[in-house]
C-alpha cells in the first residue's frame, strides 16, 4: 500500500488496540500470521460449518481485510495470540456483517481457531473480552453472533458468553444458494443491559468458530 492512499499498511501494528484476558492477547495482525491462518483455514474439520476450506490466496485476502479494516477503524476480528508462548491461534472479534438481514444492521462476535486450541476456553475467553469492549468502548446496545444450525461448538460458546436465541429469529444466510446443507443460520443476541453472564464467565470449552460469510 502506498503513502499517498492515505491508508496505513495493516501488517505495521497500524492499531494501537490491544485487548488482554488472563491467556490471551486480541492484538493487530502482523505479516507472520498469515502462513498459521493459511493453515487453519485449509484444514477441513476448522471449516466444517463453512461452504468450503479456503485456498492460500482466499485466506491470505481474507487476512489482509480483516487487518484493514482494524487500522481503518481502530478495532474488529483481531489476531488472537496466546500470552504465554505468543503462538498465533486464529482470530477473535468484532465485526459489521455485510449482507441484509432481519436483524442488520448490527455487530457480530466472532472467532475462528486451530483445532489444537479447541477445549481450552480460548474462544469463550477471547469473545467475552471482545464484549466488553463493545459494550464499554463502543458504548454499542447490543452484540450478535450467529452461525449454521449444525455448529453445536459456538452454539455452546455462545450460550456460555450469555446470549440468548429466539427460534423464530433463525434465518437463510443470503450467501449460500436454497437447499445448502449450511443456508439455515441461528441468531443470538446479546444486549447489553443482559451482559451480566459473559463478565463473570470463567473459561471452559471453546467452540470452532462462528462467523459471517460475506
Amino acid at each position: 500500500m502506498t503513502a499517498n492512499t492515505g491508508h496505513r499498511d495493516p501488517w505495521e501494528n497500524g492499531s494501537p488496540v490491544e485487548l488482554r484476558t488472563a491467556r490471551l492477547l486480541l492484538r493487530p495482525w502482523r505479516a507472520s500470521d498469515l502462513e498459521p491462518f493459511a493453515e487453519l483455514n485449509a484444514d477441513p474439520e476448522v471449516m466444517e460449518h463453512f461452504p468450503a476450506p479456503l485456498s492460500r490466496e482466499e485466506s491470505d485476502a481474507f487476512a489482509t481485510a480483516t487487518a484493514e479494516a482494524i487500522v481503518r477503524q481502530g478495532w474488529g476480528r483481531w489476531a488472537l495470540e496466546v500470552s504465554a508462548t505468543g503462538e498465533f491461534i486464529g482470530f477473535t472479534g468484532l465485526h459489521r456483517p455485510a449482507f441484509e438481514a432481519h436483524f442488520t444492521p448490527a455487530v457480530e462476535v466472532a472467532w475462528r481457531l486451530g483445532r489444537r486450541s479447541w477445549g481450552k476456553g480460548y474462544a469463550t475467553e477471547a469473545a467475552a473480552a471482545a464484549l466488553d469492549f463493545a459494550f464499554d468502548r463502543l458504548g454499542l446496545d447490543e452484540v450478535v453472533s450467529f452461525t449454521a444450525t449444525t455448529n453445536l461448538r459456538s452454539r455452546a460458546v455462545m450460550e456460555r458468553l450469555g446470549m440468548t436465541r429466539d427460534p423464530a429469529e433463525d434465518f437463510d444466510h443470503p450467501a449460500l444458494p436454497p437447499g445448502h446443507r449450511l443456508r439455515r443460520h441461528v441468531l443470538f443476541r446479546l444486549p447489553a443491559a443482559h451482559r451480566g453472564p459473559a463478565r463473570r464467565m470463567a473459561p471452559t470449552t471453546s467452540g470452532a468458530g462462528s462467523e459471517d460469510l460475506g
